[in-house]
């Protein structure tokens, strides 16, 4: 089973990681797909910047950096994971990539229902598992 994970730095994030890594620990064959999704540039970055390779290559870089401690996690439980940093809308973005993965469901963490979280759970095709986190954690 292929589960995507949506990173995006924060402990609920990380929480949902250690949630999916209890899941495989308890008998369920289990891979990951990692995906942190960075937002469409703002007209500010682009009057800044001048340059969208640039802006590619810093949204890019950061997120690869938001995914390391995931992939981290991942890898110290010996456990099979493809990572990818997309750009786009995360809300929409996000069900498309658990598409293109062939993902069977995907597990979030949070620590309310936001927007990305309540739009997964609309129009996810597959099962959406919430971890929960209380604010503050």
């Amino acid at each position: 089973m292929k589960v995507l994970l949506p990173i995006d730095g924060s402990a609920a994030a990380l929480a949902a990681v250690c949630h999916a890594l209890q899941l495989r620990e308890g008998g369920l064959k289990l891979d990951f797909v990692l995906v942190n999704v960075q937002p469409p540039a703002t007209l500010y970055e682009v009057v800044v910047a001048h340059d969208t390779d640039r802006l590619t290559d810093i949204k890019r870089d950061a997120g690869a950096e938001l995914l390391a401690p995931a992939e981290a996690l991942l890898e110290a439980a010996g456990a099979d994971y493809e990572s990818e940093v997309a750009g786009g809308e995360p809300a929409t973005l996000l069900v498309e990539l658990l598409e293109n993965y062939g993902c069977d469901a995907v597990i979030v963490g949070t620590t309310n229902s936001g927007e990305v979280t309540q739009s997964l759970l609309r129009h996810s095709p597959v099962p959406v598992t919430v971890v929960r986190v209380p604010e503050g954690e």
